[in-house]
């Protein structure tokens, strides 16, 4: 196992030198962030971005994300052009050491919430999300500050992007991750390189758009369109621990081999469809963390894991969820678990 962080590149307040002083830290995961969608990132901005983490002592080998454009998604325009583009961005990457590649298959948006900097009872600040304020909100008028959302689109493209969605099904999403999928996992066995699907989150629908990474008969499914061990998943403990239904520790178990990057934090379950981001330890919400890792070690996991969205803490102020000083914390946790983990067998 490999305790990554994640790196926004050198508009980050977060700096390569931070990282590399949190003692459990083998590398960082990042992508190139100046590309359009769709194209094939340059040699040149691949081979500086890898510079840049050797030289901090950090290793390089897992991207997040290599983006899926909305034209591969709804199986049409320069869907194939897109995919093309994408097979190249594999090759290179793995030709600089890169080894899993995590992306999501959301339409228009990635993750949602609806307070970036709730209010904790310690005065810590982090991600909220409440179904009734979220839907309550019009999309196209951009009302609400989301990922992906008003930095992304204009207004317009906004509107015309979910326009192409009017009428698109759960079936026809499968349809194009399907094509997806076996248009590039031949060039990823070619390579060495195993892609990680991110679940959807929240992991159910939004607006009317499809969300289909959700709980474990989409895993099912999602392995039935292409059995490459290639074709694999990040688990985000987050994301799935939304569902109250989702028993992440047996999840895990049945996703044997399949999870090639983790993504590890705590959620506190507030409501119906409703909850709130708070520290990794077990006792602050309502995910066991330790029976989570316990279940990756037992299973034999040897993949990548990183400390995921944290608090504003100790009076930091930095991109929501991404701050330095909760995830340092984070890490510390669960590689304390892990080690923990290692040395009761001996």
């Amino acid at each position: 196992m490999k305790l990554v962080f994640r790196w926004y590149g050198e508009s980050d307040k977060v700096t390569l030198e931070n990282i590399r002083q949190i003692p459990v830290i083998d590398g960082i995961v990042s992508a190139i962030y100046d590309t359009p969608v769709g194209t094939a990132w340059s040699k040149a901005s691949i081979n500086e971005l890898v510079a840049k983490a050797h030289a901090s002592g950090l290793s390089f080998e897992v991207v997040e994300s290599v983006p899926v454009s909305e034209d591969i998604k709804l199986g049409s325009g320069k869907a194939k052009a897109h995919i093309e583009a994408y097979k190249t961005n594999i090759v290179r990457l793995a030709k600089v050491g890169v080894k899993v590649i995590c992306y999501n298959f959301m339409p228009v948006f990635d993750w949602l919430r609806s307070d970036l900097a709730k209010v904790l009872p310690d005065n810590s600040k982090a991600l909220y999300y409440n179904e009734k304020t979220v839907l309550a909100m019009n999309p196209t008028e951009s009302e609400l500050s989301l990922p992906g959302w008003d930095a992304s689109y204009s207004q317009k493209e906004l509107r015309d992007i979910l326009a192409k969605y009017k009428g698109f099904t759960e079936e026809d999403l499968w349809s194009s991750l399907k094509c997806f999928l076996n248009e590039i996992i031949p060039v990823c066995e070619e390579y060495g390189v195993r892609m990680a699907i991110h679940p959807d989150d929240p992991p159910w629908g939004i607006f009317g758009l499809p969300r289909i990474i959700v709980d474990e008969s989409s895993y099912q499914r999602l392995f039935a369109l292409n059995t490459s061990i290639a074709n694999g998943v990040t688990f985000c403990t987050g994301s799935l621990g939304a569902a109250i239904a989702n028993d992440l520790p047996s999840m895990v178990h049945k996703l044997e081999g399949r999870i090639h990057f983790a993504h590890l934090r705590n959620i506190k379950i507030t409501g119906e469809r409703s909850f709130s981001e708070v520290a990794h330890p077990t006792k602050c919400g309502s995910l066991d963390i330790y029976k989570i890792m316990k279940a990756l070690y037992d299973s034999g996991f040897d993949g990548y894991i990183r400390p995921d969205h944290g608090r504003m803490i100790w009076g930091e102020e930095g991109r929501p969820g991404y701050g330095l000083y909760d995830r340092a914390l984070g890490a510390m946790y669960l590689a304390g678990i892990w080690e923990a983990l290692q040395k009761g067998e001996r």
